[in-house]
């Protein structure tokens, strides 16, 4: 666990409440809730998950070089789905660890393969954006020749 997470017992829910009445989020109420607790997610994400920061960092650097070296705008909007498609899985990942350690923090074979299916997930994940971004540089300097 790295030193920058947060004990998830001290989250408390987006909307302050004990309790969530499902029958009554319905239509824009539903939109409006959904987009609230996601937002509060991806603050969460940024300030506690290191590694949810260094690949936004990564990607703020990632893109515009990608975008500049691209030979269609196809091959721009991949390198952006790939990149979105890394902090998805960064997201779920850190979803599985928080559930994991809000159950307990004692070792469990079974929530180690938990953990460690997460990390694998976000590990392919960032590959899949290295073949995106080696495609895009191959190409720039096959066309550049």
């Amino acid at each position: 666990m790295s030193s920058d997470r947060i004990d998830t017992m001290t989250i408390k829910h987006a909307d302050k409440s004990t309790t969530f009445d499902k029958k009554t989020n319905t239509g824009l109420t539903h939109l409006l809730n959904a987009t609230r607790f996601s937002l509060a997610g991806l603050k969460s994400a940024f300030r506690h998950e290191s590694a949810f920061r260094q690949e936004l960092m990564t990607f703020a650097i990632l893109l515009p070089s990608g975008a500049y070296l691209a030979s269609s705008l196809g091959q721009a909007i991949g390198l952006l789905c790939a990149c979105c498609f890394v902090l998805s899985v960064e997201l779920l990942n850190s979803a599985i660890e928080a559930a994991i350690d809000r159950i307990g923090t004692e070792y469990h074979e079974l929530s180690k393969l938990a953990k460690d299916y997460g990390s694998a997930a976000v590990m392919v994940s960032l590959v899949m954006v290295g073949i995106v971004w080696a495609y895009i540089v191959f190409e720039a300097l096959s066309t550049s020749q």
